[in-house]
């Protein structure tokens, strides 16, 4: 009893230690700049207006705009994700083509490549074809099942598509259903749990895609809301740390709704992937 005391006071102690971080940015938010350097996490003051100030900071345009944009940004790429990740993962798990396994080894080859090495050929190959600052070349890399996390994603929906019987491909074969027909009407509808997985993976790690997003967009009409919260540090003028940790509180909101009502079906995609194939 005693043992499980001590470890249960220790797991609380260093947890204290890796929330701090956490609490301080939150206190941050309604700081004023002279209280910035306290350790403490509660200001002396809330300081509410960093919220409104910082929201209509960057001269000629609200956060509203920016989230706009990063919403517009992420629903193209969520989409062609989806449909292109679906299509190649039912190709490696049911079709029957010339050097299928080779191909599904280089896609999972693909995993272990750092995303640096391909950075500058990348950049230079949209820059000729005039993508910069655009949202092609987030867009386009996504709808041939690239970008980031495609090969993950493939992998993920080719393993739950082998757990499906292959007696429902016959059974449709027999209705006088294509492979597009299979697809279509078979496998898509059994693939809502992975599918969903493969959804909020990639709206995360694009939402937080700080890199990509600096390299390719250049006007502060696409910035999306990553590069707007970079607009705040100024290195000829006085940084107003209330109003830029305010923003940034704001700005991961969509990312903690998204992950607190949907860790269940994380869990369901993971689990029902892992289970079959």
């Amino acid at each position: 009893m005693q043992k499980k005391w001590i470890s249960h006071l220790t797991l609380a102690v260093v947890s204290l230690f890796m929330v701090y971080p956490i609490l301080w940015w939150v206190g941050a938010a309604f700081k004023s700049n002279e209280e910035m350097n306290s350790a403490s996490i509660f200001p002396s003051q809330l300081m509410f207006s960093n919220f409104t100030e910082g929201w209509y900071a960057i001269p000629g345009y609200s956060f509203g705009h920016f989230f706009m944009n990063t919403f517009e940004l992420i629903a193209g790429v969520l989409f062609t994700t989806i449909v292109s990740c679906s299509l190649v993962a039912f190709a490696f798990a049911r079709l029957d083509f010339p050097l299928r396994n080779f191909w599904f080894a280089i896609v999972l080859g693909t995993l272990m490549l750092p995303s640096q090495i391909t950075l500058v050929p990348q950049y230079d190959m949209f820059n000729a074809f005039g993508w910069v600052d655009t949202y092609l070349p987030f867009i386009v890399p996504h709808s041939l099942a690239g970008g980031i996390g495609g090969s993950f994603f493939i992998f993920l929906l080719v393993q739950f598509i082998r757990g499906i019987p292959k007696e429902l491909d016959e059974a449709a074969k027999m209705d006088g259903c294509t492979w597009f027909g299979i697809y279509w009407r078979v496998i898509l509808p059994l693939m809502k749990p992975p599918l969903v997985t493969v959804a909020i993976y990639c709206f995360l790690w694009n939402w937080d895609d700080f890199l990509g997003h600096l390299i390719y967009l250049n006007s502060v009409e696409n910035y999306t809301v990553g590069l707007a919260l970079k607009m705040f540090v100024d290195a000829n003028s006085t940084v107003p740390w209330g109003q830029l940790f305010a923003m940034s509180l704001v700005s991961v909101i969509p990312a903690i709704i998204i992950f607190f009502f949907a860790q269940r079906h994380i869990v369901d995609g993971a689990a029902s992937t892992g289970l079959k194939g």
